[in-house]
């Protein structure tokens, strides 16, 4: 995520990366790509609740529902090939009851991946693909939660402190340890198959957001067509 909206940008433009789910960083210079963030590019509001919804919104966040002495695992069938992932939730339980509950009722379906920046991340998760939408409702941070930001990380974008709604991202790149140095996104999983096509994805053509001229959109869309939950 290397270019990213002007204001977060200006707190994390140096070398943080939040923006669409990435977003820039506030540290003197780096070549690195600006973090995941969840929020309008050109907003000159520091964190704001989410933006516009899809089709499916909700009035709050879902109420607890995973077994925390279970195993979830998801599988995000992309148009480009299928990922796995081990959800941490013992460790980031709120992000996970959140992502299995959007996954269970489809929310992801048909959405597309609409932040690409190849050694940093591919972000999704948001509804109307232009890194503004949202589920409706924000969710507290479970930041520090021993894991770290490594290619195949799963990790939520966000637009500041506890304003974690549906979009996430995953590191495709060496690029995506640079958020060490700013760990403002909830780790909630990590890729154990696909990575394959996690790097598929975060090699194809892009062009110039025109918000930000951040080479980032992708020249076709690449969906989730779905997301499937497995428990053990």
């Amino acid at each position: 995520m290397k270019r990213l909206f002007p204001t977060i940008l200006a707190c994390l433009t140096a070398i943080a990366l939040v923006a669409g789910c990435s977003s820039g960083g506030n540290e003197a210079e780096t070549t690195q790509p600006p973090p995941p963030v969840a929020k309008e590019p050109v907003s000159k509001e520091p964190a704001q609740p989410p933006g516009p919804t899809g089709e499916k919104k909700y009035d709050k966040a879902p109420e607890m529902q995973i077994d925390k002495n279970k195993d979830y695992q998801a599988t995000i069938s992309t148009s480009m090939g299928d990922i796995t992932i081990d959800l941490f939730e013992k460790d980031a339980p709120i992000a996970v009851n959140n992502f299995v509950f959007l996954a269970k009722d489809k929310f992801y379906d048909n959405v597309t991946f609409h932040r690409i920046i190849k050694d940093f991340m591919i972000q999704t998760g948001d509804p109307l693909g232009t890194g503004i939408g949202g589920p409706g409702y924000t969710f507290e941070d479970e930041l520090n939660n021993g894991h770290k930001y490594e290619p195949g990380v799963v990790a939520m974008a966000n637009a500041g402190a506890n304003t974690n709604g549906s979009q996430f991202f995953i590191g495709s790149g060496k690029e995506v340890e640079g958020l060490e140095h700013v760990p403002n996104y909830t780790i909630f999983g990590k890729v154990t198959g696909g990575m394959d096509i996690v790097q598929k994805i975060a090699a194809v053509p892009v062009k110039a957001n025109p918000q930000t001229n951040e080479q980032s959109v992708p020249e076709q869309p690449i969906t989730i067509k779905s997301v499937t939950i497995i428990e053990k």
